[in-house]
Protein backbone atom coordinates (compact mmCIF):
# COMPACT_ATOMS: atom_id res chain seq x y z
CA UNK A 1 0.00 0.00 0.00
CA UNK A 2 1.22 3.48 -0.81
CA UNK A 3 -0.16 7.02 -1.15
CA UNK A 4 -1.46 7.95 -4.63
CA UNK A 5 -2.51 11.19 -6.34
CA UNK A 6 -6.28 10.49 -6.49
CA UNK A 7 -7.96 12.84 -4.01
CA UNK A 8 -10.29 11.50 -1.31
CA UNK A 9 -13.03 13.84 -2.59
CA UNK A 10 -12.71 12.45 -6.13
CA UNK A 11 -12.73 8.89 -4.78
CA UNK A 12 -15.95 9.59 -2.87
CA UNK A 13 -17.54 11.40 -5.84
CA UNK A 14 -16.91 8.35 -8.07
CA UNK A 15 -18.99 6.03 -5.86
CA UNK A 16 -22.68 5.14 -6.23
CA UNK A 17 -24.93 7.71 -4.51
CA UNK A 18 -25.80 5.55 -1.46
CA UNK A 19 -22.12 4.69 -0.90
CA UNK A 20 -21.16 8.32 -1.54
CA UNK A 21 -23.50 9.48 1.24
CA UNK A 22 -21.98 7.11 3.82
CA UNK A 23 -18.37 7.83 2.83
CA UNK A 24 -18.99 11.59 2.84
CA UNK A 25 -20.52 11.46 6.34
CA UNK A 26 -17.67 9.35 7.71
CA UNK A 27 -15.04 11.46 5.90
CA UNK A 28 -16.43 14.64 7.48
CA UNK A 29 -16.56 13.07 10.96
CA UNK A 30 -13.01 11.76 10.72
CA UNK A 31 -11.64 15.08 9.45
CA UNK A 32 -13.46 16.87 12.30
CA UNK A 33 -11.97 14.47 14.88
CA UNK A 34 -8.48 14.82 13.34
CA UNK A 35 -8.32 18.56 12.58
CA UNK A 36 -4.52 18.70 12.31
CA UNK A 37 -4.06 15.64 10.10
CA UNK A 38 -3.80 15.59 6.31
CA UNK A 39 -5.58 12.92 4.31
CA UNK A 40 -4.79 11.16 1.05
CA UNK A 41 -5.69 8.03 -0.86
CA UNK A 42 -3.71 4.85 -0.37
CA UNK A 43 -3.83 2.04 -2.93
CA UNK A 44 -2.25 -1.34 -3.30
CA UNK A 45 -2.36 -4.85 -1.97
CA UNK A 46 -3.51 -5.03 1.65
CA UNK A 47 -2.26 -7.58 4.23
CA UNK A 48 -5.00 -10.01 3.21
CA UNK A 49 -3.69 -10.00 -0.36
CA UNK A 50 -6.67 -8.05 -1.74
CA UNK A 51 -6.32 -4.83 -3.75
CA UNK A 52 -7.63 -1.89 -1.72
CA UNK A 53 -8.33 1.82 -1.91
CA UNK A 54 -8.30 3.50 1.51
CA UNK A 55 -8.58 7.13 2.55
CA UNK A 56 -5.75 7.57 5.06
CA UNK A 57 -5.75 10.33 7.68
CA UNK A 58 -2.50 11.32 9.35
CA UNK A 59 0.65 9.29 9.06
CA UNK A 60 3.27 7.65 11.17
CA UNK A 61 6.29 5.44 10.72
CA UNK A 62 6.82 2.16 12.53
CA UNK A 63 9.18 -0.78 12.46
CA UNK A 64 7.69 -4.17 11.60
CA UNK A 65 8.85 -7.42 13.17
CA UNK A 66 11.07 -8.01 10.11
CA UNK A 67 12.85 -4.71 11.01
CA UNK A 68 11.53 -2.96 7.88
CA UNK A 69 10.40 0.64 8.46
CA UNK A 70 6.87 1.30 7.12
CA UNK A 71 4.84 4.49 6.59
CA UNK A 72 1.15 4.10 7.43
CA UNK A 73 -1.97 6.12 8.20
CA UNK A 74 -3.34 6.74 11.69
CA UNK A 75 -7.00 6.34 10.65
CA UNK A 76 -8.30 4.82 7.41
CA UNK A 77 -11.69 4.68 5.69
CA UNK A 78 -12.59 2.15 3.00
CA UNK A 79 -15.53 0.77 1.10
CA UNK A 80 -15.32 -2.99 0.79
CA UNK A 81 -17.59 -5.09 -1.43
CA UNK A 82 -20.34 -5.53 1.18
CA UNK A 83 -19.40 -3.22 4.04
CA UNK A 84 -17.52 -0.13 5.16
CA UNK A 85 -14.33 -0.25 7.23
CA UNK A 86 -12.69 2.26 9.52
CA UNK A 87 -9.15 1.44 10.61
CA UNK A 88 -7.81 3.04 13.79
CA UNK A 89 -4.10 2.33 14.15
CA UNK A 90 -3.71 3.49 17.73
CA UNK A 91 -2.86 1.55 20.86
CA UNK A 92 -3.38 2.44 24.50
CA UNK A 93 -1.36 0.27 26.83
CA UNK A 94 -1.30 -2.97 24.88
CA UNK A 95 -4.81 -2.78 23.43
CA UNK A 96 -5.94 -1.31 20.13
CA UNK A 97 -8.62 1.35 20.47
CA UNK A 98 -10.96 -0.69 18.22
CA UNK A 99 -10.86 -3.44 20.85
CA UNK A 100 -11.43 -1.00 23.71
CA UNK A 101 -14.33 0.85 22.06
CA UNK A 102 -15.76 -2.15 20.18
CA UNK A 103 -18.50 -3.06 22.69
CA UNK A 104 -19.88 0.52 22.52
CA UNK A 105 -19.73 0.96 18.74
CA UNK A 106 -23.01 -0.79 17.89
CA UNK A 107 -23.71 -3.50 15.34
CA UNK A 108 -20.14 -3.74 14.05
CA UNK A 109 -17.43 -6.32 13.60
CA UNK A 110 -14.08 -5.39 15.14
CA UNK A 111 -10.57 -6.65 14.56
CA UNK A 112 -7.37 -5.41 16.17
CA UNK A 113 -7.55 -2.05 14.40
CA UNK A 114 -10.62 -2.40 12.18
CA UNK A 115 -14.30 -1.61 12.57
CA UNK A 116 -16.59 -2.94 9.83
CA UNK A 117 -20.32 -2.39 9.32
CA UNK A 118 -22.89 -2.64 6.54
CA UNK A 119 -24.92 0.51 7.17
CA UNK A 120 -24.25 3.87 8.77
CA UNK A 121 -27.17 3.20 11.13
CA UNK A 122 -25.31 0.14 12.48
CA UNK A 123 -22.53 2.21 14.07
CA UNK A 124 -22.76 4.57 17.03
CA UNK A 125 -21.27 7.65 15.34
CA UNK A 126 -20.75 9.50 18.62
CA UNK A 127 -18.62 6.67 20.00
CA UNK A 128 -16.76 6.38 16.68
CA UNK A 129 -15.90 10.09 16.81
CA UNK A 130 -14.84 9.74 20.46
CA UNK A 131 -12.52 6.86 19.55
CA UNK A 132 -10.94 8.79 16.66
CA UNK A 133 -10.43 11.85 18.90
CA UNK A 134 -8.78 9.51 21.42
CA UNK A 135 -6.52 8.19 18.63
CA UNK A 136 -5.58 11.78 17.75
CA UNK A 137 -4.65 12.48 21.37
CA UNK A 138 -2.54 9.38 22.00
CA UNK A 139 -0.79 9.34 18.62
CA UNK A 140 0.06 13.05 18.92
CA UNK A 141 1.53 12.38 22.38
CA UNK A 142 3.55 9.46 20.96
CA UNK A 143 4.94 11.60 18.13
CA UNK A 144 6.02 14.42 20.50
Amino acid sequence: MKPVTLSPDDYIANQESDVQMVLAELHTRIKTALPNRDCCMWEGVFWSGSKQQIIGYGSYSYQRSDKKRVEWFTVGLARQKNYFSVYVNAVEGEEYLAEIYGPRLGKVKTGKSSISFRNLSDVNLGVLSEMIEHAEKITTETES
